[in-house]
């Protein structure tokens, strides 16, 4: 759906943008011809009203010259600066909830055409720890959310809900770090929006980066009750040149890069920056209001995402 609407905002752009060129270049300055002609055939001089409607583009021609201004600069803010984005899943919990709607920084990792989304601008390159947006590897009409795990050459395993990862490093350097374990410090019970029995909330130290995780302590390490189609994940991983290991932060409730592999470079949309706007949908099911409207507005939870 983020494809046809991105080549329709493109095409209206494109349109819009011959339109407003025509007019400035010719169809106006042959409107103020039509004006000073029909003034030097009149034996008196021509009216307001009569000078206005002479210089009036037609219908067509005023809203094209309307919207394209309004259109080109959406367009860039969407394409190469920060697109929005809505949470649908609770994956990312505790960090971003189901209801949270996202900006998504599209430069920090160059910048690509909205269409092909082929990069031509190289800016920079996911962390490890960045929140990302990115096109579903096995179907990339689907936008997933993920955390960044493991970078190109790095070597991660997950094994009894302990993460460790090894850098990347050449084997012939003697000065290669060995496998670092992602401390995580128990906080409490998970008691927020869509908290089940069993969920602990843990700080996570990764390498440089802090930030909190789910465990389901009543979750198998390597299956996902949540998506038992994806069968048995897998503990260890050596991440690709030109692709990145990414996990949820509700680690038993993620389809994530356990399941289904790497997100290859290409597929990246760009780094969740900050929540915009946050809506509670919880409601008794004798509610007569519509799911899709909100109950409340959760302002505490607007701000950078870490």
């Amino acid at each position: 759906m983020a494809v046809y609407f991105s080549i329709i905002l493109v095409a209206i752009t494109v349109i819009t943008g011959i339109v407003w060129l025509a007019d400035k270049f010719y169809l106006a300055p042959q409107r103020r011809l039509s004006v000073v002609s029909a003034q030097e055939k009149s034996a008196i001089e021509l009216p307001r009203e009569t000078i206005a409607t002479l210089m009036e583009p037609s219908p067509l021609v005023d809203t094209s010259i309307q919207i394209f201004p309004v259109i080109a600069f959406v367009l860039v803010l969407r394409s190469f600066l920060y697109e929005p984005f809505q949470i649908p899943s609770g994956s990312m919990m505790p960090t971003l909830l189901d209801g949270d709607f996202i900006l998504v920084n599209k430069y920090n990792y160059g910048l690509k055409d909205p269409v092909v989304r082929n990069k031509f601008f190289d800016i920079g390159l996911p962390e490890r720890g960045d929140v990302v947006v990115f096109k579903y590897p096995l179907d990339t009409r689907v936008d997933y959310i993920k955390r960044v795990i493991g970078l190109p050459g790095d070597r991660v395993v997950y094994k009894n809900k302990s993460l460790y990862i090894k850098p990347a490093c050449k084997e012939e350097d003697a000065k290669c770090p060995t496998y670092t374990q992602v401390v995580n410090t128990f906080t409490h019970k998970y008691q927020g929006p869509d908290a089940e029995a069993g969920m602990n909330q843990y700080t996570a130290q990764m390498l440089n980066k802090t930030h909190n995780i789910l465990n389901d302590q009543n979750t198998m390490p390597r299956t996902n009750r949540y998506f038992p189609q994806a069968g048995t994940a897998k503990d260890e991983f050596f991440v690709p040149a030109g692709h990145y290991f990414v996990m949820g932060d509700n680690r038993d409730n993620s389809l994530d890069g356990r399941f289904w592999g790497f997100v290859p470079e290409e597929n990246l949309v760009g780094e969740a920056v900050a929540v915009w706007m946050s809506f509670d949908f919880n409601r008794s099911e004798d509610s007569f209001l519509p799911a899709w409207i909100p109950t409340n507005i959760r302002f505490e939870r607007i701000g950078a995402i870490r």
